[in-house]
């Protein structure tokens, strides 16, 4: 199958605005220091898989299973429910539909809109799911000008309504990260489907209301004086040759790779977000031994994985507080949690071992944000530079990790159902690793991207493989 295997055509592009002006004095929206440092060109994307007519695999060659013009009819009922359901949700997602102010430390909640494409893909549902390559899901998710262009100009979300020949749908999505974390972006999925699915009805969806105070509890810096904080000079992360593949983690399979970590005491059992991601760190590590050639250890590793702040603090911030609320959990690991194996004269890193590191450092870190307020934001951007510091270290291998894990995607129902499949392109980052859940809430697919030699040696590690299936199809 080659990656030009999904068709689509762009056949309308429209701009939604909030259904209601937004007040004066909720114009302008000054960003937190978390906001501060996420780059202007962050779009995380995002995709949620619908069988509209139950389903998924069309008649015999992919025709339509109804007649065409009743289905066309259907589309543009569909696409006609999800903007109107957008723009009332944007009168409470207001920064949504505004734009990036020209020093990049304000939102202003002007109205402008969010954008709006609708597709369509020339094939079928049971084509995407039979070779889920999150390589060629890319056209499925909003385009959202060029890294270097006017940041000011580009809309802070689009959404891709991406309609097969099956009937069913695809919604891409693209938000800034500028002022939505994984938090936020759950909580504007929800409400927009909850809107959508109760007709508009505001009774429904008060809790998941946002508030946009998060400069209040994590007050901005000055950055006048001194260069913005770019992309790669941020988070270390290069931008160059890669490839994304998707490794599939199964409920069954998880229990038994926590049960083995968890002896002999089962109460020791690590999470399966924990499980899964000790294991691909170890996988990670001997991949970069095998290419390099070099001995298992030689090089340290360092691993990043985001955390979420709002129950860290004392007391808990609100859960509805929007805008980016995270910090970053760094660990490294050293040719110290190498063992000998039984009967040879081999090396390998200790599994259980890793995973007791990486819980040592979660820990730690709780422990840095378990206070009080008010909070230091110097110290923050003191934290970011220090990494910056440690990425810079060409002798260290790094993985960057999100885990999207535990946030309600599969109930977005917009009134036809809930998701069949909820998943994330290939993104154009190198060393990173996305959790996200399955269907079923408790198996993992991990979103991997690491350059080609080193992906190889993901593919044919065989602990990994014990536990995960590389790119199954979609069930």
């Amino acid at each position: 199958m080659t990656r030009d295997f999904i068709k689509v055509e762009i056949i309308q592009r429209q701009t939604v605005k909030p259904s209601f002006p937004t007040p004066h004095p909720l114009r302008i929206l000054q960003l937190s220091v978390f906001d501060q440092m996420i780059p202007s060109e962050d779009y995380p994307p995002t995709l949620f898989f619908y069988a509209t007519n139950n389903n998924v695999t069309g008649s015999e060659g992919g025709a339509p299973t109804t007649d065409m013009a009743d289905m066309r009819m259907k589309e543009r009922d569909y696409c006609q429910h999800l903007i109107q359901s957008l723009a009332k949700t944007l009168t409470h997602f207001y920064p949504l539909a505004g734009r990036l102010s020209k020093g990049h430390d304000m939102i202003q909640c002007t109205d402008d809109g969010a954008e709006f494409v609708t597709a369509r893909v020339k094939c079928s549902l049971s084509q995407i799911f039979e070779h889920p390559d999150p390589e060629m899901l890319t056209g499925l998710v909003p385009a959202i000008g060029q890294p270097d262009g006017d940041a000011t100009r580009l809309p802070l979300l689009a959404v891709q309504s991406n309609l097969f020949e099956c009937g069913g749908m695809a919604i891409g999505l693209k938000m800034s990260h500028k002022i939505v974390d994984g938090t936020t972006c759950g909580a504007f999925i929800s409400c927009w489907a909850k809107t959508a699915l109760n007709d508009g009805d505001n009774d429904q969806v008060p809790s998941l209301i946002p508030k946009f105070d998060a400069a209040s509890y994590f007050p901005p810096l000055d950055f006048s004086n001194s260069s913005q904080p770019s992309s790669a000079k941020l988070v270390g992360i290069s931008k160059h040759k890669y490839i994304t593949k998707r490794f599939v983690f199964d409920a069954s399979k998880i229990a038994t790779l926590q049960s083995y970590l968890a002896s002999p005491s089962p109460a020791h059992a690590p999470t399966r977000v924990l499980a899964v991601l000790a294991l691909i760190w170890k996988c990670a590590m001997e991949a970069s031994s095998k290419s390099s050639n070099i001995a298992l250890g030689s090089r340290p590793s360092s691993l990043r994985l985001t955390m979420d702040l709002r129950r860290r603090f004392e007391p808990p911030l609100p859960q509805n507080l929007a805008g980016n609320a995270v910090s970053n959990v760094i660990v490294i690991a050293t040719a110290s949690l190498l063992k000998g194996q039984e009967e040879s004269d081999d090396e390998t890193i200790d599994l259980k071992d890793l995973v007791a590191k990486l819980r040592k450092g979660f820990e730690q870190q709780k422990e840095t944000y378990s206070i009080k307020k008010p909070f230091d934001s110097n110290k923050a951007w003191q934290r970011v530079q220090e990494y910056r510091k440690l990425r810079r270290n060409v002798d260290m291998d790094h993985l960057s990790c999100a885990s999207w894990c535990r946030f309600a995607f599969y109930e977005a129902d917009f009134g036809w159902g809930k998701p069949a499949w909820v998943s994330i392109p290939s993104i154009p980052l190198k060393d990173v690793v996305i959790l996200i859940d399955k269907r079923d809430g408790k198996g993992i697919e991990a979103l991997l991207t690491v350059s080609e030699e080193i992906m190889e040696h993901f593919e044919s590690n065989p602990e990994l493989l014990k536990y995960a299936s590389v790119n199954p199809r979609v069930m």
